[in-house]
């Protein structure tokens, strides 16, 4: 089956190399000739751990290609995967010009049957305006169906979780395009769920939305571990054995970031107002999320006092290490304050770059940690990147004017780091 990926963001191109791996042959579209460019001679437009290695086998087999002319794609291609961006509007609601773009494109042109599967994470309801807006498009009747596919990519680990899922979702209600897509994934040893569209959307929604949940409850608990005494890492390895409640997400840091936590919680807070349903719990997600970053820097002005004229090295940039998706960093927050205290601030991440506005003569961003941390009066780290939970803190603290380390992720083991000399401060550790 020959497979057109409409969109060459982060999961198009996921999307479609994951595709090409299954054994489909797979043409990414986009109208950004210069990504497609960039896609053309194997180099990805974002950064993520082992997709490059699979974007040169594929390019150099055959099995994946990139073209701008939509019209003879979309003639070659039964299948379509919907796989374009949907941002947030100021009002938090999803903004779908980009998927209607393409089913209405979809519509003009096709003269045969095509099965529309939107990958592309949409409001409950997507399905139903996807099939409207094709349809009014055609110039003449033509049959096609459109199916729901959600992806549950989780950033830096992308190949690892399309390869391995946890599960297929697949919102339809005809036999056979269901049939059809499940053939997609015929080597998939997960569970296939297969359930109508608008609970397909909605599982996307939820699972995103719950996980996040996790983070804020460790996090705003752990405000009360400070006051208590209480070590908020124990607690939560208490919590996480409880195969009821699990490990993951449950260790307290300055918040959630990337592109789908705040965007899909405020799309779903937007769905619910929008139908007359009070979400209370997931309004106080969003609020102690909003705050926890606050939270953490007057608790490290309280271990080191004001940060005003002084070095600080702020390590990360990412919202979470192996990529380096900026989008709602919580350390890019960290970084405001620290220039709204008239600090010194030397950055460092391992690949991703300080964005051209933040960088002045008081914020630069360097090669080495070594050079980062050089004559600083304070670490604060923002993002749990290997290179910094491994590193050597003993030789590198030689170098550093005061011995401050600020962990804004519970990454490193705080006896240890005391040990070594450091006035060490974390959240819910006292």
């Amino acid at each position: 089956m020959n497979i057109l990926i409409v969109g060459m963001g982060y999961v198009g191109v996921t999307t479609g190399l994951i595709l090409a791996e299954l054994g489909w042959k797979v043409t990414g579209f986009d109208t950004n000739e210069a990504k497609l460019n960039r896609l053309a001679v194997g180099t990805l437009p974002f950064y993520e751990p082992g997709l490059d290695v699979l974007l040169e086998e594929h390019s150099r087999a055959g099995s994946i290609s990139f073209t701008s002319d939509f019209e003879t794609a979309l003639r070659e291609h039964p299948i379509i995967f919907l796989c374009v961006g949907t941002p947030s509007r100021p009002d938090g609601s999803a903004d779908l010009q980009f998927i209607r773009q393409a089913a209405e494109q979809i519509g003009s042109l096709m003269t045969e049957y095509k099965l529309v599967v939107i990958k592309s994470t949409v409001p409950v309801g997507t399905n139903e305006q996807v099939v409207r807006w094709i349809g009014e498009a055609q110039r003449e009747p033509v049959s096609f169906d459109v199916i729901s596919n959600p992806e549950f990519l989780r950033e830096g680990s992308a190949l690892h979780d399309a390869l391995h899922p946890d599960r297929v979702v697949i919102g339809s209600t005809n036999k056979q395009a269901t049939a059809i897509i499940t053939a997609l994934y015929k080597d998939m040893t997960c569970p296939l769920i297969v359930t109508k569209p608008q609970t397909a959307e909605m599982i996307k929604y939820a699972a995103n939305a719950f996980l996040a949940t996790k983070i804020s409850f460790i996090n705003e608990l752990s405000r009360l571990c400070d006051r208590l005494g209480v070590s908020v890492t124990d607690v939560a390895h208490g919590m996480g054995t409880d195969p009821r409640i699990g490990p993951h997400f449950l260790r307290a840091g300055i918040g959630f970031g990337g592109s789908c936590f705040p965007k899909d919680i405020q799309a779903l807070l937007y769905t619910a107002k929008e139908h007359g349903s009070e979400m209370t719990l997931l309004n106080s997600v969003v609020a102690v999320n909003q705050t926890q970053i606050s939270y953490a820097v007057h608790n490290w002005e309280r271990t080191f006092g004001s940060f005003r004229n002084k070095t600080v090295a702020l390590l990360g940039l990412s919202f979470k290490p192996e990529t380096d998706d900026q989008r709602e960093s919580p350390a890019l927050s960290v970084l405001k304050h620290l220039m709204e205290e008239k600090a010194i601030v030397r950055v460092h991440d391992p690949v991703s770059k300080l964005p051209a506005d933040m960088a002045s003569d008081r914020v630069r961003q360097f090669e080495t940690l070594e050079d980062t941390v050089a004559a600083c009066d304070a670490v604060i780290l923002c993002t749990e990147w290997k290179q910094y939970t491994t590193a050597d803190w003993g030789l590198l603290k030689e170098s550093m004017r005061q011995h401050y380390f600020l962990d804004g992720r519970n990454a490193l083991d705080g006896k240890r780091m005391s040990s070594l000399g450091f006035s060490y401060r974390c959240l819910g550790n006292p």
